[in-house]
């Protein structure tokens, strides 16, 4: 656009279509440049601790490994990693105390209990009532439990007596899990719980859980990262949609299948971690909240190790994936909003946390975040988009913004809370979004970095994840580091 003098009076010249894209093209360019220049300084400075290891797979430090591990392949939960990187973790970097281990973000709780069988003591801080629950389970079979509970089970297995009984008990629905079963499974499913009543506190537990770990094999949908996906025949799409999940499994069938399985992996102890006297075990603390209320409180200079997998940067929304658990845990829509705000911000609908409400201190951890060059540039580049009108969603300036200012803030307390000589161990993904890589393992490196962490390895998988269907149509195929960062406070 440009202006034109005539005879005294001043009017504006309109520029052609095609120059307007030109210059919204140059503009791009020039900030897509600056990213690169800066993402090449930033890889350049921490060249010597990247480094590819082996023995990392995508199995190893996700959920995959757990699959065949007796008392961790119960509940699938597909954001967590595996008990055997755990173990590699503790093995490959040792501090000189083994007393204290924490996970800030504890989902299921692996960290917790490989922690526990080595004979160190662990806390857990976990906000989803589904991570929470899970966890209250496992402490419950691996402590509490009798001879007797097994005769229970075995009962349960033999005779399915709930079978016959008029159920007194209403699932719970949210509004995106309404209509989720068949309603003979539904039906089931009711019966289960009823008759779990007349059980003991610890066999209720047990019974509850085994249910859970099977809602999703018995519904009409399935987790899809952001969403749950549902099948066609559910209805609920008006039939738009023409996703068939397969074979909707037998509830009864496959409810007393994950029974067994969790009686035989309790009591017959064929793998050696289980045969750990409880004597030996560390304890497992479970604080239930969200880790920016709960890390302020704690301690200083307590733990040795901090093994952990935050909520990647990737708009999933954990309280969509996992609906149908937390509606049969009585979660509210409400509570569901209230959930989804106090996560840390990594969906588009997260809104902008006031951190220094919560922990003035921050405020060192929130400058540092400032003055990452590498972060501002990205975050300038996104809202530029998002002005053009470019982006997918409108939310993603905000997510991004919001997610590597509140990791600043966990980072901070995680240094307060290390002992001197203790090792910070973080699985994370990068990212891609509007077509610019944010190499999450560095910014997030350099902010450690600047907190006073000394930053040991970025520990890097052989193999990448590719960028998302969306970004490869329009960008092309662009492999993303997927890392565990090892930071030392020494």
């Amino acid at each position: 656009m440009g202006v034109l003098k005539v005879n005294g009076f001043q009017g504006t010249v309109l520029q052609p279509v095609q120059s307007i894209e030109n210059s919204y093209n140059d503009r791009k360019s020039i900030y897509l440049k600056n990213i690169a220049q800066e993402d090449s300084c930033l890889e350049e400075k921490y060249k010597h601790i990247l480094q590819v290891d082996k023995n990392l797979t995508r199995r190893l430090v996700s959920f995959q490994a757990n699959k065949t591990r007796q008392s961790f392949r119960w509940y699938k939960f597909k954001e967590g990693f595996s008990a055997s990187l755990v173990e590699y973790l503790i093995n490959e970097f040792p501090t000189k105390e083994k007393s204290k281990l924490l996970d800030p973000f504890a989902g299921s709780g692996s960290a917790l209990f490989v922690a526990s069988e080595q004979g160190i003591p662990s806390v857990g801080i976990e906000l989803l009532p589904i991570g929470q629950e899970i966890i209250r389970s496992r402490q419950i079979m691996a402590f509490k439990l009798v001879p007797q509970d097994r005769e229970r089970l075995e009962f349960w297995l033999k005779h399915r007596h709930w079978q016959n009984i008029n159920p007194t008990i209403v699932l719970s629905e949210l509004n995106i899990t309404k209509d989720a079963y068949p309603e003979e499974t539904t039906l089931e499913i009711r019966k289960v719980l009823t008759q779990a009543l007349d059980e003991d506190e610890n066999l209720q537990t047990i019974i509850k859980f085994a249910v859970l770990c099977v809602l999703e094999s018995v519904s009409y949908t399935r987790k899809d990262g952001q969403y749950l996906r549902w099948d066609a025949r559910s209805g609920r799409r008006n039939g738009l949609s023409s996703f068939n999940k397969g074979i909707i499994g037998n509830f009864s069938q496959i409810f007393c299948a994950k029974l067994k399985e969790i009686s035989e992996d309790i009591f017959s102890k064929k793998e050696i971690n289980l045969l750990v006297p409880l004597s030996l075990r560390g304890s497992i603390t479970l604080l239930q909240g969200s880790c920016l209320q709960i890390l302020p409180s704690l301690e200083s200079n307590q733990f040795d190790y901090v093994i952990t997998s935050p909520p990647y940067c990737n708009r999933y929304d954990y309280t969509r994936t996992y609906a149908l658990e937390l509606a049969l845990l009585g979660v509210s829509e409400n509570e569901l909003k209230e959930l989804r705000q106090n996560m840390l911000s990594c969906t588009v609908e997260n809104r902008v946390k006031d951190l220094l409400s919560i922990n003035p201190i921050w405020d060192t951890a929130i400058q540092i975040t400032k003055n990452q060059v590498l972060l501002q540039s990205i975050l300038i580049y996104l809202n530029e988009q998002k002005k053009e009108g470019s982006l997918n969603n409108n939310g993603i300036p905000r997510m991004v913004s919001g997610y590597f200012y509140e990791m600043a803030c966990v980072i901070f307390e995680l240094y307060r809370v290390v002992k001197h000589g203790g090792v910070v161990c973080m699985v994370n993904d990068n990212v891609r979004y509007a077509g610019t890589n944010i190499p999450v393992d560095l910014i997030l490196s350099d902010i450690a970095k600047n907190i006073g962490f000394h930053l040991e390895k970025i520990l890097v998988l052989p193999n990448g994840k590719g960028n998302s269907s969306q970004q490869m149509g329009t960008h092309g195929r662009n492999e993303l580091r997927k890392c565990v960062y090892i930071w030392k406070k020494i």
